[in-house]
């Protein structure tokens, strides 16, 4: 699973990335053509990006992804993704095949992996308790146990992002019978700093080994309304918040990497991006057909929108509103972006009270 014995170069595989990273996250294929948008990267920073160069930074910059690593942070585990793009000329962008690496981090038609996502109850996260498996996690992703023992019970050993193995006792038991894991779920707890509403994520990965991932839950929408804005596809949560931006705010993604990538870009020459699935940002590198898509469209008020959000527990609902504006977020800086562009009015507006300004 780890391809270097180097800290730094330490890198997942991509179907383990995707487990982790949540349903709705999309990266772009190694060689793809996608639109960098440094206004949406500027997001990603962990404070106010001001672009002060001589060279002129365009809204989107047409770019070819040459690389992508699989990364996970050593202290939380949070799954992160270096992304290396090289600015190309607006004639590359013309009729390109611009494929995704879609949620489960396959390409083309490849068997997806089998994984499964389980929110932590205040029981699976109490010190000295268990944690109860569903069936279909037990049946599918762990060992079969043989039940024809009294009790069934079996080790599980799983790896998690950084390769460590961790060793738990997996046993069939109870009134109702039910999976549980016992021995070596409290030292994970304690190791990993698990909480109730976490998630955990296991995956049966292609040589049958298991993988065990964390999902840091999301506390409370943020207050920022300036931080408020998602775009209605791509791989990220309905909002920033609070923890996520505290977390960001450690230093995660620098100003300076920012400014950095953005004159690289603007100046043609190629740049790395570091882009955090679970930060609640929209994704500021997008396929360059369905940017060109969105630009065709003549978007006014009064039209209506539906947009896809993540949930807590990794499922997807649509949401239905009325766009109410379209205006430029930054018409100093940004004067033709099509970023935040869209202001919407929700059906449900108790639920997106923080949701103003999407991407088209």
């Amino acid at each position: 699973m780890i391809t270097s014995m180097e800290e730094e170069d330490k890198w997942l595989d991509s179907k383990f990335w995707h487990a982790c990273a949540g349903n709705m996250v999309e990266l772009p294929a190694v060689n793809s053509i996608v639109f960098y948008f440094p206004q949406g990267h500027a997001e990603h920073a962990c404070g106010n990006v001001e672009f002060r160069s001589e060279i002129r930074i365009p809204s989107y910059i047409p770019c070819r992804v040459s690389g992508i690593k699989y990364m996970a942070d050593q202290e939380n585990d949070e799954v992160f993704a270096k992304i290396r793009m090289t600015p190309v000329s607006s004639n590359e962008v013309e009729n390109v095949d611009d494929g995704v690496v879609a949620k489960s981090g396959l390409d083309n038609d490849q068997e997806k992996p089998t994984s499964f996502a389980k929110t932590l109850t205040q029981s699976d996260a109490n010190n000295g308790g268990g944690f109860s498996v569903p069936r279909y996690c037990a049946d599918t992703i762990f060992p079969r146990l043989d039940y024809s023992a009294d009790p069934p019970v079996q080790t599980l050993l799983a790896k998690d992002v950084h390769g460590k193995t961790w060793k738990f006792r997996h046993i069939y038991r109870g009134t109702p019978r039910r999976h549980l894991l016992t021995t070596g779920w409290t030292t994970f707890v304690n190791s990993k700093k698990l909480v109730a509403g976490d998630s955990i994520v296991f995956l049966r990965a292609e040589n049958g080994d298991v993988c065990v991932g964390i999902r840091r839950v999301k506390k409370g929408i943020a207050d920022e309304h300036d931080t408020s804005f998602v775009a209605p596809y791509g791989g990220f949560s309905a909002f920033l918040r609070h923890d996520e931006n505290k977390l960001m705010k450690r230093g995660k993604v620098k100003v300076e990497s920012v400014i950095e990538a953005a004159n690289l870009a603007a100046s043609g020459q190629p740049f790395e991006v570091t882009f955090y699935p679970r930060a609640s940002t929209p994704e500021f590198f997008v396929k360059a057909s369905r940017v060109e898509a969105a630009l065709q469209v003549r978007w006014c008020s009064g039209m209506r929108f539906k947009m896809a959000f993540e949930n807590e527990d990794s499922t997807m609902s649509w949401f239905m509103g009325t766009i109410c504006s379209v205006q430029v977020a930054d018409p100093i800086r940004w004067t033709d972006s099509p970023w935040r562009l869209l202001q919407v009015t929700w059906d449900e507006p108790d639920l997106l009270q923080h949701v103003k300004c999407v991407n088209p």
